[in-house]
This record gives C-alpha cells, sequence and structure tokens, in this order.
C-alpha cells in the first residue's frame, strides 16, 4: 500500500535491532511517558518484533500501548496471543467505498469485510477499537454515518490531511498530498455531517501539525517546524533529544490527548488530569 497522502515519506526500511528498540521504549518510560503508539508505514509486517515490544511495554508497566494499522495484516492469532498487552487498536478507514479507498493508495478490495474482523477480535479479546479517518478531496463529502454507527468505535479520530513542508508538499517529493487537500470549511463539513456520532474526535490542521511526539525509525523526535529531527534517543537520552524538537502541548491537551486510554486495568496510573505534572518535561 502506499497512502497518497503520508506525511512521514522515508522509504529507507531501516528497523533498530530489538535490543536497541526495548532500551529506547525503557528510556522513555523512565522519562515519564505514560503511553505509547506503534505506528508505521504498517506495523504488522513485523509482527513478531511488535509482540516483543508491545509485551516489554507492560512488562515495564507502560499505562497505555495502542498500535495505529491499515488493518490488512492483522490476524485473530496476533490478538490471541498479545491482546492482553494491547490498550487500543487503531485502523486507519479513510473510505467505505472501495473504489475510493484504492483511489487514495491503500485499497485491498475488501477493506470493509477486514474493518469488521478486526472489530469482532477486539471486543473478544479486550481490546478498545479505533478508527483514524483522513478526511481529504476524495471523502469529505461521504457520509459514514451508518458505517460508523454500526462499528460502535470507542474513538473515531478524524484528520483534516496534513501538508507538510519537505515531506508531501509537492510533485517534487516522494509524496505529492497536495491533490488531496480539503480547505478548513470542507473539513467542518464533515464533521458537521457526523457530529452526531459520540466518539467523534476531529482533528484540524492547527491541532495535529505539532502536537505529536513522533520517533522515527531511528529513534529520533521529528520536528514539524522544518527543523531537522533530534539525536537518537539512543545516544543522548530522551530530555536531550526534546530540547532539540518543538512540542506543542497545549494543542496536545486541546485535541484530546489526555483521555482513558486502558483497556487493561491492572497496570500503571489513571489517566487524568491531575496526572498532567507527568508531562511537563
Amino acid at each position: 500500500m502506499a497512502c497518497g497522502f503520508c506525511f512521514h515519506t522515508a522509504t529507507t526500511s531501516h528497523v533498530v535491532p530489538l535490543e536497541d528498540a526495548i532500551r529506547g521504549i525503557t528510556l522513555l518510560k523512565e522519562a515519564g511517558m505514560r503511553k505509547i503508539n506503534f505506528a508505521g508505514g504498517e506495523p504488522f509486517l513485523y509482527p513478531k518484533f511488535l509482540g516483543r515490544l508491545v509485551s516489554h511495554c507492560k512488562e515495564i508497566a507502560i499505562e497505555s500501548v495502542s498500535i495505529v494499522s491499515n488493518g490488512s495484516k492483522v490476524t485473530e492469532g496476533f490478538l490471541e496471543r498479545y491482546g492482553r498487552n494491547i490498550d487500543i487498536l487503531a485502523i486507519s478507514c479513510d473510505s467505505f467505498n472501495e473504489q475510493t479507498n484504492s483511489k487514495i493508495g491503500r485499497g485491498t478490495g475488501s477493506n470493509v469485510r477486514q474493518l469488521h474482523r478486526v472489530k469482532a477480535w477486539c471486543d473478544k479479546y479486550g481490546i478498545k477499537f479505533k478508527l483514524n479517518t483522513v478526511v481529504c478531496h476524495l471523502n469529505w463529502m461521504e457520509d459514514m454515518n451508518e458505517h460508523i454507527s454500526t462499528l460502535s468505535p470507542y474513538r473515531w479520530k478524524c484528520f483534516q490531511v496534513l501538508i507538510v513542508e519537505g515531506e508531501n508538499d509537492s510533485a517534487e517529493r516522494l509524496r505529492d498530498a497536495t491533490k488531496f487537500a480539503v480547505t478548513s470549511d470542507e473539513f467542518e463539513h464533515f464533521i458537521e455531517k457526523h457530529a452526531s456520532q459520540e466518539s467523534l474526535v476531529p482533528e484540524p490542521n492547527r491541532l495535529m501539525a505539532k502536537s505529536y511526539l513522533i520517533l522515527d525509525e531511528y529513534m529520533r523526535f521529528l520536528d514539524r517546524t522544518g527543523r531537522q529531527p533530534s539525536t537518537s534517543i539512543l545516544q543522548v537520552g530522551v530530555k536531550n533529544a526534546l530540547e532539540s524538537v518543538f512540542w506543542d502541548v497545549d494543542s496536545f491537551y486541546e485535541r484530546g490527548g489526555l483521555y482513558d486510554w486502558r483497556a487493561h486495568t491492572d497496570l500503571g496510573r489513571c489517566a487524568d488530569e491531575r496526572d498532567s505534572q507527568y508531562l511537563q518535561w
């Protein structure tokens, strides 16, 4: 699959050794991290690696472990084995029209059927089921209400397609997302159409662009202000790496960055505004 509006277009296929990935996660936990999200690319291309990492997260008592996937390679066997260590499984679903999914660049012809399978598995193994939708030029007019009501996700994050300078901003790049762009009014039209969905969490560009802390494949923090990535946390530690990037903490809170993010409540602290001091670093 090749999502047409991907905003992290590196294609090195680099994967850190397992022991380095585990050490990096431990460093993040020691620095105060309470929630981790494995994204890609596609995490389920490496199921054994992914399984070991989610298990390690719970071994060191990270409150919430989530995975974002296109869903195509999720299997019941994986969730049966590792589901107790996964709090949230988010599936990217940009359309319930298979032709639209193909035009976006991640169509299989069976996206929707697989989506329902994954939802059923999440229910079976006690994992919170989440949907991520990127609102773009191809889907902003689509009415998804019936499908969303049927799937009943715990959270439905709807992102305005994001154009990032130097990544997906022109035909000179590996991805040109400008042809997928929507105006703020078009994005709001989509949100208003689905306002009755209790799970809906809108995320326009102004909240998304700089409110995430993202580690790339070299365990460097990415910076959305146009600066270079940080030095790897494996080399300089978490706090030193963070000093070289910008994280918009106010936007993090505004977009609902703190919420009830645990499916398995036997480990960790409760996600609550009272605990926000743990994020001050």
